[in-house]
């Protein structure tokens, strides 16, 4: 089941960028995005709401909150960085840049999760790397 989430995720990711690029025409990047950070958040509480996981708050860890709230800073200057990238640039050079996050990601993951880092993992990674530097230049 988690092959058909990821898969979503990237459909809505690629509706994302492209909707985003119609809709910061002659908006300010850090309005846009505070537009669409308003309506992340309503969509996700209603999902707590919808879901009746409200309750599961006062179950949160110190160190779960520490890390959830430093993972929605980063989050949030992804998104302000990627906003100002699109209104500079073109889409279909600016998100296979952001799509390297697969590959950082990647080697994040084996330094401090201690995740496998397979030969075949290396071999994406470079082929990644190397398909976006294609794409840019």
């Amino acid at each position: 089941m988690w092959f058909v989430f990821a898969l979503l995720s990237a459909v809505f990711a690629a509706l994302t960028s492209i909707l985003a690029k119609i809709g910061i025409d002659r908006v300010n990047s850090n309005l846009a995005t505070a537009i669409r950070t308003v309506v992340v958040v309503i969509m996700a509480w209603g999902m707590v709401f919808l879901t009746n996981t409200q309750n599961g708050i006062a179950e949160i860890s110190r160190k779960s909150w520490l890390f959830l709230i430093l993972s929605g800073l980063a989050t949030g200057a992804s998104w302000l960085c990627y906003y100002r990238a699109l209104q500079l640039g073109d889409a279909s050079k600016v998100v296979p840049i952001d799509k390297l996050s697969v590959v950082i990601t990647l080697v994040l993951a084996f330094v401090f999760l201690h995740e496998n880092f397979t030969a075949k993992s290396l071999v994406g990674c470079t082929l990644i790397g190397a398909g976006t530097l294609l794409m840019v230049l």
